[in-house]
């Protein structure tokens, strides 16, 4: 299974999951599901057949690719002729730029626009066509770039910096192709309903609503290569590409986490001069029930710096026995519990029943010490991310640097973000008892 097809179902799951931890919740609980239940599990039902018909596209090319190389082996290769149109069925097959290719997309790229190379265009055109069936994306090529092979981002987006652990998590819509804002209801005054006499009138409140505006960002970086490194060098195209394309994502989850702590229409202040994990713990439930309280939903995740799950696992009793274990069946009294198993987006542990992310994109330098992270207790359902359709990112080369035999790659994108159209989906927990841990 491609890396592609493999992110497809992996995000399938997560989705499937919250599914299945709404309705176990409420089967845990002994109720109906919520409306906010309701409409969350209809939103990721929505998305979840989208995923569905993602995947049996790329399903569909991938059996075929498959198929197409098993007939090209049964091929008489006896004769020069058949010899030499073996391979051209198979390489028809593959994608014009894969990590073992043999040739470059950068350097393609360059030698097509700067160079006017007739090979690299019709690479470069075979790919575009490759992009606009994976990807059915019919708006890329209407603007003045090109689509970046996808293994250059996969590479290091997840791995070179930060990433984006929360920005992957959060819930996704498309980003609509005019314009530079979105605008959405916000109903702030709700009916009201009361009992009646019989004769007397009947409750009447109008509802009323306001307008929220969310601005598209648009997250840009720029870098000058040389043509020497270009046309002469052995990987420095594709590192500077993915670099540039890990700066974006990056940059791109550490707005959408502050969005979520601006955002966050609950607070609760920790204050301790000598930080501890069972003077925390409370601290974690009651931002748990400001939630339930004013949300009338409940949150399904905690998002916290790398160092404060860190200083959770390595609390120990009064006998040195630890306060978190690895394993989630058969602790007693544990404060967390997890399968230890780290991976990107996941911590591998739960706090109070809820799946802990880190993300080092969360801010460390808060309060007046500017030492201080901060703790966010929320639903996921109600982090809202648009972005552009198919990949967010445009590769330009522009002829501004041509006496310094340089070259301008730029990659970019547009975004929007809020997490304010329920502020009391998330609770935020700061303070003096948050200042960078001792271990």
């Amino acid at each position: 299974m491609n890396s592609f097809l493999s992110r497809l179902h992996e995000q399938r799951s997560q989705k499937a999951d919250l599914i299945d931890a709404t309705l176990n919740r409420a089967a845990e609980e002994n109720r109906d599901i919520t409306d906010v239940e309701t409409a969350n599990v209809a939103a990721l039902a929505k998305e979840i057949e989208k995923l569905d018909e993602r995947i049996a596209q790329v399903t569909d090319i991938e059996t075929r690719k498959a198929a197409a190389a098993e007939m090209a082996k049964r091929v008489d290769g006896s004769t020069s002729e058949a010899r030499a149109a073996s391979p051209a069925r198979v390489t028809r097959e593959e994608r014009t730029y894969r990590p073992d290719g043999e040739h470059s997309f950068i350097r393609d790229a360059f030698a097509a626009q700067i160079n006017g190379d007739f090979d690299a265009r019709e690479r470069i055109s075979r790919h575009m066509s490759e992009e606009k069936i994976e990807k059915r994306d019919v708006g890329t090529a209407a603007f003045a770039g090109l689509v970046v092979p996808q293994f250059l981002t996969d590479l290091a987006a997840p791995y070179a910096r930060a990433g984006r652990p929360v920005a992957d998590r959060v819930r996704k819509h498309s980003l609509p192709a005019n314009g530079m804002t979105l605008s959405i209801s916000k109903v702030t005054t709700g009916s009201a309903v009361a009992e009646q006499t019989e004769g007397s009138a009947v409750q009447e409140t109008n509802m009323d609503d306001t307008k929220l505006d969310i601005s598209v960002k648009t997250i840009a970086g720029q870098q000058n290569v040389s043509r020497q490194a270009l046309e002469r060098g052995t990987g420095i195209d594709s590192l500077v590409m993915a670099d540039l394309a890990s700066a974006y994502h990056t940059l791109l989850d550490s707005n959408v986490v502050a969005e979520i702590v601006s955002s966050a229409g609950q607070s609760v202040t920790y204050t301790d001069a000598s930080p501890t994990v069972a003077e925390l713990y409370p601290k974690l439930l009651d931002a748990v029930q400001k939630v339930q309280t004013t949300f009338f939903g409940g949150p399904n995740v905690i998002i916290c710096h790398p160092r404060r799950l860190a200083f959770v696992l390595a609390a120990v009793d009064s006998t040195n026995r630890p306060l978190a274990v690895p394993a989630p069946n058969g602790p007693m009294n544990a404060v967390a519990t997890g399968a230890g198993s780290v991976q990107y987006g996941n911590s591998g542990y739960s706090i109070a029943g809820l799946p802990v992310i880190t993300d080092a994109n969360v801010a460390t330098n808060l309060g007046d010490g500017t030492n201080e992270d901060v703790i966010l207790v929320g639903n996921l359902q109600e982090a809202h991310l648009w972005e552009s359709n198919g990949s967010p990112f445009m590769l330009r080369f522009e002829d501004v640097k041509s006496a310094e035999l340089e070259v301008k790659m730029v990659v970019y994108g547009y975004a929007a973000y809020t997490a304010n159209r329920y502020p009391n989906a998330w609770a935020k927990i700061t303070g003096t008892g948050l200042v960078t841990p001792t271990f």
